[in-house]
């Protein structure tokens, strides 16, 4: 029988805590539990008022490895969910409002991917992001030339934009912008990704295509649609390694100078909360979001 634990009054079933789910250091369930314990307070504001969809890896990221979108079987009554609309009609999704509801989430083994609205107004974006992804032999050294150059695109627009590795091999941005649709940021999105792709013809792609891709730094624009998610602050990813999609101060994008260089894992976050606390804090605050053009 799996052990329960008591999180703010709910109880809670705990399995596999022994099972090791990233082979390549031995980082176990529990580690994993362990860890969102500890960025909860950091964690939960991004994800609060955003229907989650989990990519779920139970036997780790070497097994199986799925999307949850709609409200997985056996979620407690406790848990929040809302009615999310799709293209294919609403459907139920979870909301993680609350460190019980973390904890549940995360023993199932998940990644936490959001959309880029709140539920109380889908039809209104509260963040612009660009995924910043290096097709080999570039690396995150050339994402960070391309995160720098957006920055001070966005800038010009009195847009303030923050940086987050992906937890993979790339980088994300985002900023927070008010009063547009998903459909007008992915508009603006589009057209300082072809800008930027003018500027660095040699180093940046704007299109998807898998032949163009290699050398170059596909900056993805897409995942601004309404439908889209993208990796929440503070996730851990399914690696080798429990790698997490974690934020990084503008100094370590401008001195990033290695291929491992921004490459952060579940121990690292503990002493950078310490040091730093959330970089991602003015993302929350409204008086930060920018206006489009």
């Amino acid at each position: 029988m799996a052990p329960i634990t008591e999180v703010e009054g709910r109880r809670l079933p705990l399995s596999n805590l022994e099972k090791v789910l990233y082979p390549a250091t031995g980082f176990t369930k529990a580690e994993v539990l362990h860890y969102y314990a500890t960025v909860a307070e950091v964690l939960l504001p991004h994800l609060r008022d955003r229907a989650v969809s989990f990519l779920r890896y139970p036997d780790g990221p070497g097994g199986q490895v799925f999307f949850t979108k709609n409200v997985p079987p056996g979620t407690p009554d406790w848990v929040t969910t809302a009615e999310v609309p799709r293209s294919e009609g609403p459907s139920r999704m979870v909301l993680v409002q609350d460190l019980p509801s973390l904890m549940w989430a995360a023993n199932l083994v998940t990644e936490f991917h959001t959309h880029q609205w709140l539920v109380q107004n889908p039809g209104e974006a509260d963040r612009i992001v660009f995924d910043l992804d290096p097709g080999p032999p570039a690396t995150i050294v050339h994402c960070c030339e391309v995160a720098l150059w957006l920055r001070d695109r966005l800038a010009e627009d009195g847009i303030e934009a923050y940086a987050k590795t992906s937890g993979s091999k790339g980088l994300h941005l985002l900023a927070a912008v008010r009063g547009a649709s998903p459909e007008r940021v992915s508009d603006y999105a589009k057209g300082l990704a072809v800008e930027a792709e003018k500027a660095m013809p040699r180093l940046v792609l704007h299109r998807m295509t898998r032949s163009l891709r290699p050398g170059k730094v596909f900056v993805d624009w897409s995942q601004n649609a309404a439908r889209k998610t993208t990796a929440a602050p503070y996730t851990l990813r399914a690696r080798a390694e429990p790698l997490v999609s974690a934020p990084v101060t503008w100094k370590e994008v401008e001195e990033c100078r290695s291929p491992d260089g921004l490459a952060l894992t579940a121990p690292d976050l503990g002493p950078r909360l310490t040091d730093h606390g959330d970089l991602l804090a003015p993302l929350l605050d409204p008086e930060h979001a920018g206006t489009l053009p």
